[in-house]
């Protein structure tokens, strides 16, 4: 994957500057800054608890920041209602996939495209997630809940882009799933990024996948950034080959890293 792939713009859709979330006394993220440009796909690794889901959380809306500004498309959205976030074309795919269980999965196609009044671009985007997910067309009357874990995910997608968004938060679409349909899950996003232009926020713990899929990186540790790069220079960076890509040297130099990890600046 180039660095840069054409479709990219210079321009920020999203810009978090010193963003600062918390359950109760206890702080999640701390003074997280980045941006995400247009036409992107950014992704932010880092290890269970480091604070990815905040992030997502924050952004859409969800959680309200303590410190900091969220910018989108130009727009200050900090501790913006959710509802007029996503009609302002962000679109959140949360972690554990959350389909309407009872609801068909057409249904639940259409209740992403809530905040549209377009029918005949309805009927377009219907058609065109059906295109990258076969399965949910076959199984379009059937309830959501009686899906595998890897169709709700496909369906979780597909109803965030029925949306119609600039933006999609994609929180762990690996989690729970076999490596064989998180391959597919990933080629199919980074199609919807290339075909439609579709900038993507990526959280993820499988690194390998997400530095392959990615664009642009965050490494987020203990609720900071602590390193961000392009994704093709961050695969060659010897703290992410060993921490996250299982590329261990052996020996002193293996263990010196391993007692500084704690100290990437």
């Amino acid at each position: 994957m180039s660095e840069v792939p054409p479709a990219v713009s210079d321009l920020p859709v999203l810009k978090l500057l010193n963003v600062e979330s918390a359950y109760g006394p206890i702080k999640a993220i701390r003074g997280v800054s980045l941006q995400v440009r247009r036409g992107e796909i950014a992704t932010v690794l880092g290890s269970n608890g480091a604070g990815k889901t905040t992030i997502l959380k924050t952004i859409s809306g969800i959680i309200d920041p303590r410190k900091g500004s969220i910018e989108f498309k130009g727009e200050d959205i900090t501790a913006r209602d959710p509802a007029l976030i996503v009609q302002q074309g962000l679109s959140h795919v949360p972690e554990g996939r959350e389909v309407f269980p009872l609801l068909s999965v057409r249904d639940n196609l259409l209740m992403g495209a809530y905040t549209r009044r377009d029918r005949d671009g309805v009927a377009r985007d219907m058609e065109a997630v059906y295109a990258y997910f076969p399965i949910l067309k076959e199984r379009a009357t059937q309830d959501a809940g009686l899906l595998s874990g890897g169709q709700q995910q496909m369906l979780a997608i597909s109803r965030a882009l029925m949306a119609s968004p600039d933006l999609i938060l994609l929180d762990e679409p690996s989690l729970g799933l076999s490596p064989k349909l998180t391959k597919e899950i990933f080629e199919i996003v980074v199609r919807i990024n290339r075909e439609r232009g579709t900038t993507i926020l990526l959280v993820e713990q499988n690194a390998n996948m997400a530095l392959n899929a990615s664009d642009y990186g965050y490494v987020l540790e203990n609720g900071r950034i602590v390193m961000e790069d392009t994704c093709a220079r961050l695969r060659e960076k010897e703290d992410i080959k060993e921490f996250y890509l299982g590329m261990k040297e052996e020996g002193v130099r293996g263990e010196r890293r391993w007692k500084k990890k704690k100290n990437w600046r």
